[in-house]
């Protein structure tokens, strides 16, 4: 069974098939810093997982995307808080131009059921 959550035209905010959730990409608000829009994104993040039944300690995998890796260590800054240190995903970053030049990181992430 395949269940959508907060589904658009264009896409879902997540899709939850069988055990496994994957989420869309997470932004922060336009024009916010890399930290507030990490903090931002993080937090859609698990409202989404919530919504889906699971929490960040289920995270198997994460995918960020930085516009400038320049902000690798404040974005890491606000991931090594958020994080659970008990059960850390496996995790890729890399740069990239996003949607819009106002977005600093985009998040996607892919979880197990809780």
């Amino acid at each position: 069974m395949i269940t959508r959550i907060q589904p658009g035209a264009r896409m879902s905010e997540a899709v939850v098939h069988g055990d496994t959730i994957y989420l869309s990409g997470q932004v922060g608000e336009p024009g916010d810093g890399v930290a507030k829009q990490t903090r931002t994104a993080l937090a859609e993040i698990e409202a989404l997982l919530a919504e889906a039944g699971s929490d960040k300690s289920k995270i198997l995998i994460a995918q960020i995307w930085l516009a400038d890796i320049a902000d690798f260590e404040a974005m890491n800054g606000v991931w090594d808080a958020w994080v659970d240190t008990a059960n850390p995903p496996a995790r890729a970053t890399g740069e990239s131009r996003l949607a819009s030049p106002d977005y600093k990181v985009e998040i996607i992430v892919i979880a197990a059921k809780a």
